[in-house]
C-alpha cells in the first residue's frame, strides 16, 4: 500500500535512537523527507547517515539540541521547510516515590512530556490545515492507560498532553481540514531504555539481567518485547493519506500487556 508521504516533510524529535528511530526509518522508508532531533550529536549523526542509505531519494536534515528549550525548538521548526507531519517524543522523567519529588522535578517533567508536545503543535497545526493535510503523532506511554506507581511524573505529564490533544484534535477547523492528533502508548519495547530499566531492576533484586528481561517477557501476552521496527510502522500508518478519519485516539502497543475492554 502507497502511504502517500513521497515528499512530505516530517519533523521526529529525540530520533537518534530507539522508537524515534523507529518513527524517522519508516517515514524515510515511505519517501518523506526528515528533520531529526537529539541531544547526543553522535548519534544523531550516525541515525542520519543510515537514513540516507535506506532511501537516497529523500533529504534527511538534523538539529542537534534539547527539544525541550525554546532554543532547541527553535532550531527543529527553522530546519524543516514546512511540517506535515510532527512526532512528539521525548524521554520519560525517572522513577521513584512522590514523597522525593519537589516543585522542579515536577516542572521538569511537564516541560519535557507535556508543554513542549503543545508548544511544537501550537507551531505547526495552523499550517498544516492551511495546506490541507497535516499529521500529528504523540508518543506517550502505556501508563497513559493503565499507570505505574513508580512513574508518577511520566504519569501526570503524559496524561495532561493525552487529555490536551483529546480536545484539540477535534476541533473541526482541524479534523475538517484534514489534519490529525493521535498518540501513540507504547509498552514494552527492546530500546536502550527498556535494557537500562531491566539492568538497574536486576541490581535491585540481585538477579541476572537476563533472568529479570525472560520474566517481563512471559508477562506480556505477546511473550516478546517489541521492536523499534514495528512501532515506526504504526506510526508511519497514522501519518498517511489513509488515516485522515482517525483523530483523537490513543493507541496501545504492548503485545496485549492491558487486560482491559476499553
Amino acid at each position: 500500500m502507497d502511504l502517500g508521504l513521497k515528499g512530505r516533510w516530517a519533523l521526529v524529535c529525540a530520533a537518534s535512537k530507539g522508537l524515534g528511530r523507529g518513527c524517522a526509518e519508516a517515514l524515510v522508508g515511505e519517501g518523506a523527507n526528515v528533520v531529526i532531533t537529539a541531544r547526543g550529536e553522535a548519534d544523531l549523526l550516525a541515525t542520519a547517515a543510515a537514513l540516507r542509505a535506506l532511501n537516497p531519494a529523500v533529504e534527511v536534515r538534523t538539529v542537534v539540541g534539547d527539544i525541550a528549550t525554546a532554543a532547541g525548538r527553535e532550531a527543529a521548526l527553522a530546519a524543516c521547510p514546512q511540517v506535515d507531519i510532527l512526532i512528539n517524543n521525548a524521554g520519560g522523567p525517572p522513577p521513584g516515590d512522590f514523597r522525593d519529588w519537589g516543585r522542579e522535578q515536577w516542572l521538569a517533567a511537564l516541560e519535557a512530556n507535556m508543554l513542549t508536545p503543545i508548544e511544537l503543535i501550537k507551531a505547526t497545526v495552523d499550517g498544516m490545515a492551511a495546506r490541507g493535510f497535516g499529521r500529528i503523532v504523540n508518543i506517550t506511554s502505556g501508563a497513559v492507560k493503565a499507570p505505574i506507581d513508580v512513574l508518577g511524573l511520566s504519569n501526570g505529564a503524559r496524561s495532561g498532553l493525552t487529555g490536551f490533544v483529546a480536545g484539540v484534535a477535534r476541533q473541526p477547523r482541524l479534523a475538517g481540514a484534514n489534519v490529525t492528533l493521535n498518540n501513540l502508548l507504547p509498552g514494552a519495547f527492546d530500546t536502550d531504555r527498556l535494557q537500562k530499566t531491566l539492568a538497574a531492576g536486576a541490581a535491585k533484586a540481585g538477579m541476572a539481567v537476563d533472568d529479570v528481561a525472560a520474566k517481563r517477557r512471559a508477562a506480556i501476552p505477546a511473550q516478546r518485547f517489541g521492536t523499534a521496527a514495528e512501532f515506526g510502522a504504526i506510526c508511519a500508518m497514522l501519518c498517511s493519506v489513509h488515516a485522515g478519519y482517525l483523530t483523537g485516539q490513543n493507541i496501545l502497543l504492548d503485545g496485549g500487556s492491558y487486560p482491559g475492554t476499553f
